[in-house]
């Protein structure tokens, strides 16, 4: 009797097993191309209720999807912060870094880079009654930046001290609350922080701040998936896609 019981309990635990993997089956890593990211980059990527990719949503978020979508592929989301992306990417966790990264010499050494997609370039968020007109008027300023963006490298060359912030969210709200005089970080999304934030305004200093050029980041001599990412890309860039996309977000308000 008791031998009975055991085999239908077995059987029964067997069944419910294989119901649970019938109705959950995950895609497979062949199917999934999955990108290492820092949502707190908008238009480029920020995190709402509903998203390109699950909740996640910008212009690389519009990007990445198309990749996969042109490979036959579905695309994934890693949330990190901006420091631990390369790494995560050398260590395997990620098949590819999009995050609005610049394409530095530094990076190179580290990791291979697709085709770049966009160029902005650093500017200056400060209030509207500043009297902070270029770079150099920022000497004697409390200023903020992101960090690991390009605009801590730029302020770091300069000479000028400054307090750094995990998120652009923080920074920028440090700068509506009166506790800094200036926060440094790329064009577009300084376009995006002054129109959801009153009373700041953008200054430029080309003479200061030169352009750069936005990548996607792949482990070093994986020339498979960089040709496949790059043939995308090449083709967005030729069809007006990624200025469409540009244009469209431009107009999106981050939740």
């Amino acid at each position: 009797m008791e031998e009975k019981i055991m085999k239908k309990m077995t059987k029964a635990a067997v069944l419910v097993m294989a119901a649970a993997m019938m109705t959950a089956v995950p895609v497979s890593a062949e199917d999934t191309l999955t990108f290492g990211t820092n949502p707190e980059f908008p238009p480029f990527e920020y995190v709402t209720a509903e998203g390109v990719i699950d909740t996640y949503d910008g212009i690389d978020m519009a990007i990445a999807k198309k990749i996969a979508e042109d490979n036959g592929m579905t695309a994934a989301v890693e949330n990190m912060e901006f420091d631990s992306l390369l790494v995560a990417l050398q260590n395997g966790q990620v098949d590819a870094v999009i995050a609005g990264m610049t394409v530095t010499d530094e990076r190179k050494e580290a990791v291979d880079f697709s085709t770049p997609y966009y160029t902005a370039t650093q500017v200056m968020i400060v209030k509207e009654d500043s009297d902070i007109a270029k770079a150099e008027d920022m000497a004697d300023k409390k200023i903020c930046v992101i960090q690991g963006y390009t605009g801590q490298v730029c302020v770091d060359e300069m000479g000028y001290e400054y307090e750094s912030f995990k998120k652009g969210t923080e920074a920028v709200m440090e700068l509506v609350n009166g506790k800094c005089d200036v926060v440094v970080i790329d064009s577009a999304t300084a376009q995006q922080y002054v129109s959801d934030n009153e009373g700041l305004k953008i200054v430029e200093d080309a003479d200061a701040f030169g352009a750069e050029e936005y990548a996607i980041a792949v482990q070093k001599g994986n020339t498979e998936l960089l040709d496949k990412i790059n043939a995308s890309i090449e083709k967005m860039l030729e069809d007006g896609t990624i200025s469409e996309l540009a244009a469209e977000y431009a107009e999106v308000e981050a939740e």
